[in-house]
């Protein structure tokens, strides 16, 4: 009976991994198109007219880091006339509509406790617009976040890519505090990894890319047709790329469009933002799923993206809760004295460690690869980059708890502070060794 019961033990854990590495076997494809999309080192088309950009801004007590922003958009190379910066205050307690306002940015204060966060925010300043600024007859939509910092050439490249037909575009998300940490820093490589490796390439192969949180440009027409900023999920970004592939919609990626983002840099600060994180994919995954899936099979236009967005969105988290809930029945039951403790210990102990060992070794040579081939364009020592691809595994393993515990815990959207003011200048001159 043991030996079958260790036999068991042995071969699920077993099943789980090749589960695991069945269901995410195309983003190792996708790493190898993506290796050829970057050899060949071609880029998007250049002609096509200066459209009128709307830079969105939702802010909340962002008044350290909300001028540095401002003052990266308006050194933009592209026709200052065609961009106007719109910056809604959401229930801010400091100055930072007075800070926006000084550096130039059309500010609306709202005030609002019961319908909270960034959603709500951009539906608001979008409703604004509409009434007040509604000859202005903007093309497209940029959404930002306070603590962002713009390349010089961000909003050209996005026009780029926009003048190509597409309608909602991400891009090049880089970290500008990439080197406080390795909490800092498994967030930045996973972003690096997220554009290079995954949204680039879908471009390439023609499927939907998904935006990220902040960095993306939105034809004014998918919000008219949306009546405003409709989502307001936990993770309204997602919610929004999985409602437009469900439409049909392909979004677009501009690599060449680069964006520095500020990342928390303590345990607590990431562990409630990674909560609601994977609260918000449950919930996005809870409302779309069905669709998501009929979309698999029926959605000839966006079926792999369907796809796509699937296991994005669960069975990761589904796979690994699993897992570890059935091994710690195991364990319980040997401690009960259902069954031989030591031997049923001792193999679910070695699967599991087997189980590490190979999950570390992918996630490290993940993040390997995406740092050799970012090299340049990671801004810290080059110590740093080598030590943080070995803690990147680590970082990501921290997830596990937060998904379980986001099975079962409440979340509600909080603000995360920034605190890193720096100029897009500071930022590249953060490499030295």
């Amino acid at each position: 009976m043991n030996s079958q019961m260790t036999t068991f033990i042995e071969n699920f854990n077993l099943l789980m991994f090749f589960l695991f590495a069945f269901m995410y076997l195309y983003q190792m494809i996708y790493m190898f198109i993506a290796f050829k999309a970057k050899k060949s080192g071609k880029h998007g088309k250049k002609e096509g007219k200066f459209n009128r950009i709307g830079v969105l801004i939702a802010a909340r007590n962002e008044e350290v880091v909300i001028g540095q922003l401002i003052k990266s958009i308006k050194a933009q190379n592209y026709p200052k006339e065609l961009i106007d910066i719109f910056v809604v205050a959401d229930n801010c307690t400091d100055h930072t509509a007075h800070v926006a306002k000084k550096e130039g940015a059309i500010v609306m204060e709202r005030f609002n406790k019961e319908l909270v966060g960034k959603g709500y925010a951009l539906d608001y300043m979008l409703k604004f617009i509409e009434k007040e600024y509604s000859h202005k007859g903007y093309d497209g939509y940029l959404v930002l976040d306070a603590d962002n910092l713009l390349d010089k050439n961000y909003i050209v490249e996005m026009n780029n890519t926009f003048n190509e037909g597409y309608r909602v575009i991400t891009s090049y998300r880089n970290s500008k505090n990439y080197d406080q940490n390795w909490i800092s820093a498994g967030y930045g490589l996973w972003f690096l990894h997220e554009a290079e490796y995954l949204n680039l390439p879908r471009m390439k192969l023609k499927n939907s890319c998904a935006i990220s949180g902040t960095g993306f440009l939105v034809k004014a027409d998918i919000f008219k047709e949306n009546g405003g900023w409709i989502h307001h999920l936990l993770t309204e970004d997602i919610e929004f790329s999985v409602s437009q592939i469900l439409k049909g919609e392909k979004i677009g990626y501009c690599r060449n469009a680069v964006l520095y983002d500020e990342q928390p840099i303590t345990f607590k600060q990431s562990w409630h933002q990674r909560l609601r994180w994977a609260k918000g994919f449950y919930q996005v995954f809870s409302t779309y799923g069905k669709r998501l899936i009929s979309g698999i099979l029926f959605n000839r236009g966006n079926r792999f993206s369907c796809y796509d967005m699937t296991m994005t969105l669960m069975p990761a988290m589904l796979i690994t809760c699993f897992s570890i809930v059935v091994n710690s029945s195991f364990y319980l039951a040997a401690i009960l004295g259902f069954i031989v403790e030591k031997e049923i210990i001792f193999v679910t102990t070695i699967s599991i460690l087997k189980s590490f060992i190979w999950y570390y070794s992918i996630l490290f040579i993940i993040g390997f690869i995406t740092t050799i081939s970012e090299w340049n364009r990671i801004h810290c020592s080059n110590w740093k980059k080598v030590m943080y691809s070995f803690t990147f595994p680590l970082f990501m393993f921290t997830y596990i708890p937060i998904a379980i515990v986001a099975l079962f815990k409440k979340v509600e959207w909080k603000p995360i502070a920034h605190t890193v003011s720096k100029s897009v200048e500071e930022v590249l001159e953060n490499v030295k060794n």
